[in-house]
């Protein structure tokens, strides 16, 4: 059984790879990219995957990124009414920004609450159509869902980004085998 939002998330997932990033974002993810596909092995792609990831923390307002990160904080702690708060302030004030739609989908995702997790989701893919954290994280609520088929969708556009990311190759190889059966 699909869930409501499945029908929408799989119209924006079929059109992400031809989606442009947002011109808010940093122009050297670009680079980063194009680099990040031509590495030959996982080792070699970690210190690009750590740039892209340290790029879109990155917002240039001090304040901004401050609030993020405590956000961050909280939700590794736990504290995840006082993370929402915050979260909620950031994008109300910086609307743009996928990494914290991103951050507030894997606070909503914690707290199961799957369905915002997917809406902030979308959104992080809107700005952001290359970020395969947040595909991981879609393929992951799908997965749970048994949409394997749609999980399958998310994890192969994460990989087509991210071509070494192992686990999640993993995880798409064992969930083909199963749908087989």
């Amino acid at each position: 059984m699909q869930h409501a939002d499945t029908v929408s998330t799989l119209r924006l997932l079929t059109r992400l790879p031809e989606r442009r990033p947002a011109r808010s974002l940093p122009s050297r993810l670009d680079e980063f990219f194009d680099r990040l596909t031509a590495c030959a092995t996982p080792g070699e792609a970690q210190p690009i995957e750590d740039a892209i990831w340290n790029a879109w923390m990155y917002h240039g307002h001090e304040e901004a990124e401050l609030a993020l990160e405590r956000a961050s904080a909280d939700m590794a702690a736990r504290r995840f009414d006082l993370a929402e708060t915050r979260l909620a302030i950031l994008l109300r004030r910086r609307p743009d920004w996928a990494e914290a739609w991103n951050k507030r989908a894997t606070l909503c995702y914690l707290m199961e609450r799957d369905d915002e997790s997917v809406a902030a989701i979308h959104r992080t893919l809107e700005i952001e159509p290359r970020h395969f954290g947040a595909l991981c994280g879609l393929g992951e609520i799908f997965r749970s869902r048994g949409e394997i088929q749609a999980a399958l969708l998310a994890f192969s556009l994460a990989l087509r980004v991210h071509p070494h990311l192992g686990s999640v190759r993993e995880t798409a190889r064992a969930l083909r085998a199963e749908s087989r059966r």
